[in-house]
């Protein structure tokens, strides 16, 4: 006869078995001398669900940038880290969309959507989409996971200047801080240039003092979790009212947009699979553009990985080395066989 424990098997016979399961785990069968001793202290010997250690890299969507000499858009928040996750719960992901650039006065970009690693046993860790853009003598530039760009000097109230926080600013990069802030702009009425939205690296670059000029994006954060050197949620350039003799906000490294030139003048998209921050519009009537949207990069020892399946629209696996990659640019989730 056997009759199971909450941590084995106890035998009638003297023989004290080993069972091993497809996972490498072992079941202890306890003779009856050992399992006499363990319920009496009540104390069984672990042999509980094994753990798997995944590096993930989380990075959210790109905000959207502003409209009408519109500032460029934040970055989207990005995480990096290592985590324990138990083999027998689902890990679900959610990742950010780009934010909508803004079409009309008085609405500022959108900001990007949260990129998200959730399973039961452990907090939810959630990376924040990056802040919408200022648009030009309406509304001031958004909070998150980087910060929008504001506005120039020139517009009133002083309000509408500002320009976006990151979040967890100031902090530790890829931890307690999540991306920079955005830039404010210079000029006034007619030769004004938006901020730069911040990335995830660097916050947005400074007015460069010429007329009718954009401010850059804060350039992205680089990360080597997929063996190459990637940057990351990039920050969008602000937009230029006028043409002459300016230039609109160059694109921060990582995937953010480039500003809007002149009048009507469309500000540049984030890259999809960045978290870049979308371009400020040019003057007058250019709209800002989209952000990017995110990306979740999980990285762990194949040994431990094992047969996991992987569920999603957009989902890319593959083993280099002694390592699975796992990288979702869309929703989905990943499990694992029940122990037997």
């Amino acid at each position: 006869m056997v009759k199971r424990y909450l941590s084995g098997l106890i035998n009638a016979g003297n023989d004290a078995n080993i069972l091993s399961s497809r996972f490498g785990l072992f079941n202890k069968m306890y003779d009856l001398v050992d399992a006499a001793q363990y319920k009496q202290a009540n104390v069984w010997p672990y042999q509980g669900f094994p753990d798997i250690t995944i590096e993930y890299l989380v990075v959210a969507g790109g905000g959207g940038g502003g409209f009408n000499a519109g500032a460029g858009a934040g970055g989207g928040g990005v995480l990096y880290n290592t985590q324990y996750f138990s083999m027998t719960d689902v890990i679900t992901i959610t990742v950010g969309t780009g934010g909508s650039g803004s079409t009309a006065a008085p609405a500022a970009g959108s900001n990007g959507g949260n990129s998200i690693i959730s399973s039961p046993p452990i907090d939810t860790i959630t990376a924040v989409g990056g802040g919408g853009g200022q648009t030009g003598v309406s509304v001031a530039g958004r909070n998150g996971g980087s910060g929008g760009g504001g506005g120039s000097p020139g517009e009133t109230p002083a309000a509408l200047q500002l320009a976006g926080s990151g979040y967890g600013y100031p902090g530790i990069a890829g931890s307690t801080q999540q991306g920079f802030p955005g830039s404010t702009g210079g000029g006034s009425a007619g030769t004004r240039g938006a901020g730069g939205g911040g990335g995830a690296g660097a916050a947005g670059r400074p007015y460069p003092g010429v007329a009718n000029a954009g401010s850059k994006g804060g350039n992205g954060a680089p990360y080597w979790i997929t063996g190459a050197n990637v940057i990351y949620a990039g920050g969008g350039g602000g937009g230029a009212h006028s043409s002459t003799p300016g230039f609109p906000g160059a694109a921060g490294a990582g995937g953010g947009g480039i500003g809007g030139f002149s009048t009507g003048g469309t500000g540049g998209v984030g890259v999809n699979g960045t978290g870049g921050g979308g371009g400020g519009g040019g003057g007058v009537s250019g709209s800002g553009g989209v952000g990017g949207s995110g990306v979740v990069i999980l990285r762990a020892p194949s040994a431990s990985y094992l047969s996991a399946t992987t569920t999603g629209a957009n989902v890319n696996t593959y083993t280099t080395g002694s390592n699975t990659y796992v990288v979702f640019y869309a929703p989905g989730t990943i499990t694992w066989p029940l122990l037997q």
